[in-house]
Order: C-alpha cells, then sequence, then structure tokens
C-alpha cells in the first residue's frame, strides 16, 4: 500500500538537482517546485549535469517520480484574451513542461487561467482547453495537472464542473488531471469543516470528475470565509478549515498514493507541519488529534527559510 505521501513546495537553493535533498531534510516524502524562476517568462536552459543530478539526488532520497508535483510560474495565464499575452503564456508553459520531461517527471500543475472579465467562462474554458491541447501536442510523456482555484477575479476553474468541462474539451483526456487545492475549494464555496460537508464536497468531487484523475493535493488553511472566493492561504490549524479537516483528509484512503503538498505560509514551520501529519496519518478514526505543537508560539508570516539553514540541511 502506498501510503500518505505527505510533502512540501520546497524552494530552489543553488539549482534543481538540490530539490529532493531539501525535500528529504525537511521530512517529505513527496515534494512541488518551480523547475525556473516562477517571475520570470523565461528560464536558464537546464544542463545535462542539471538533469542527472536531480534525477540521480531522486533516486539517493527514494522519492518517486510520481510524487512529485512540479508547479508552473506565476506569470502564465494560458486564458488570457490576449492573443499576443496569451502567446507567452503557451510558450512559457511547453517550456515548463519540457523542463519536466528532461527531469524525469510526470506531470505539470497548473492554474487554469483568468478571462480578464473579457470573455465568458465557457468561452474562456474553450480558449484554455485549446492551449492545454497546444501544449500536449508539443511536449510528450507529460500530464497537465489542473488546480483548482478559488474563484478570485476572473480565474476559472473554482467549480469541479469547469475542470470536468476542460477534461471533456481537451483532445488527450488521458493526459490531464486535477490538483485539489484545499484552502480554493473551500474559498469557492466547498464545505470540508463538518463531516456532512465533507462527505459532499468528495461525493461531487468523485461524480462530476472522478478520483482516478486526482494527481495532487494541496494542503493549506485559508485565512478567508466559506465562499468568499479569496485566496489566502494558513499555516494549517490557524485558519478557517481548523486542523480537524486535515484529520478527515488523512482517514481517507481516497488519498493515499498521491503527493500531499503542503503550501503554507510559515516554512519555519514546515518540519513540524510534515511531523503533525505523519502523526495523524497513523491515528484510527476513534483517536484524538495530537497537539499542534510550536504553530501556536510562532508569527504567522510569508518568509522563506533563510538561505543559510537551508543549506546546513543539505550538508548534513
Amino acid at each position: 500500500m502506498a501510503g500518505y505521501k505527505i510533502g512540501v513546495h520546497v524552494p530552489v537553493i543553488e539549482g534543481v538537482k538540490n530539490v529532493p535533498l531539501i525535500a528529504q531534510a525537511l521530512g517529505a516524502e513527496a515534494f512541488a517546485f518551480f523547475t525556473k524562476n516562477q517571475k520570470q517568462w523565461k528560464g536558464k536552459p537546464l544542463t545535462e549535469e542539471d538533469i542527472n543530478a536531480f534525477k540521480r539526488n531522486l533516486r539517493e532520497v527514494g522519492i518517486a517520480p510520481k510524487y512529485v508535483l512540479p508547479h508552473n510560474g506565476y506569470l502564465i495565464n494560458i486564458g488570457n484574451p490576449y492573443e499576443e499575452k496569451r502567446r507567452k503564456s503557451l510558450d512559457s508553459l511547453k517550456e515548463e513542461a519540457e523542463r519536466a520531461r528532461l527531469l524525469g517527471l510526470e506531470t505539470l500543475n497548473f492554474h487554469p487561467g483568468s478571462h480578464l472579465g473579457l470573455l465568458s467562462e465557457q468561452e474562456s474554458l474553450r480558449l484554455v482547453a485549446s492551449g492545454m491541447n497546444e501544449v500536449l501536442e508539443a511536449v510528450p510523456h507529460i500530464t497537465l495537472v489542473l488546480e483548482t482555484t478559488a474563484g478570485q477575479g476572473n480565474s476559472i476553474g473554482y467549480r469541479f464542473e469547469q475542470l470536468a468541462e476542460l477534461i471533456h474539451l481537451s483532445r488527450y483526456p488521458e493526459r490531464v488531471g486535477i490538483c485539489i487545492d484545499t484552502c480554493h475549494i473551500f474559498a469557492a464555496g466547498y464545505e470540508l469543516r463538518t463531516d456532512e460537508g465533507y462527505q459532499a464536497t468528495f461525493e461531487a468531487f468523485s461524480r462530476i470528475i472522478g478520483f482516478h484523475k486526482l494527481k495532487g493535493i494541496h494542503l493549506n488553511d485559508s485565512r478567508s470565509a466559506l465562499g468568499s472566493r479569496i485566496d489566502r492561504h494558513a499555516s494549517l490549524g490557524k485558519g478557517e478549515l481548523g486542523l480537524e479537516t486535515f484529520g478527515r483528509i488523512f482517514r481517507d484512503p481516497r488519498f493515499e498514493g498521491v503527493p500531499l503538498i503542503l503550501e503554507t505560509p510559515n516554512p519555519s514551520l514546515w518540519p513540524d507541519e510534515i511531523a503533525l501529519l505523519k502523526e495523524i496519518s497513523l491515528l484510527s478514526p476513534s483517536d484524538p488529534l495530537p497537539p499542534l505543537r510550536r504553530t501556536e508560539d510562532l508569527p504567522e508570516d510569508h518568509r522563506l527559510l533563510p538561505g543559510r539553514k537551508l543549506r546546513n540541511l543539505l550538508r548534513k
């Protein structure tokens, strides 16, 4: 049995080759990362040395490629109605898919995009699906993983039906998957805090999309209220969702065998959050959840772990 594969979105320190080692040092069994600078359109080409070292380190830490979910950059919007900007996004997404393929990975996680208020949602869905088809034709062996959104602004992908439509519109539906972000779906209006709401939400996901399409989970508490359509992540147990929500996920066998990735905003808590989730995953349904440990004592912020600390982790 694969079990629950718990990980984190790992910062890149001194090259992609180090990402598996940082993940291991944090206690992760899965991870996400940016294959290039997430705030630039193009990345420095990967060298053969980069590629071979990444693959070697991934083997050495014992994390299979299917538990790695690389994330696209922030600038990409293949639903952009302006053709020149959309073309730039498509070229960048192709580059990122190719980088994932070169690194021996299977997937690329991306946000469906925004119509900027200039198209209907149905028109936007068709535009995004067309872009996905172009990327999948250009880059073999990679599955594009659509991430659920909060629906903030003019973003699409905040209803399961929209994601199902994108799969339906694809010429390569077998190469399209889904990543559920717990903060995003809650902000989009899917209840997770009660047993009834949790069951209704994932019954809807199963019926509309199907768990066979699930390629990953982003584990985030939410600073924003149910249905607010505002995307604001919080550390586990520090937001509207609460620890009990994550207790439900780690007692649900449907989430075994997929990467479960923390994107919480306080990196200094990541080792403790990973350890806490591992502890929860071993509990029986009747066991009480363990205490949150350090989370109550440290401030919420958006700092990356200091580079020196991460470099020290790599040397251990």
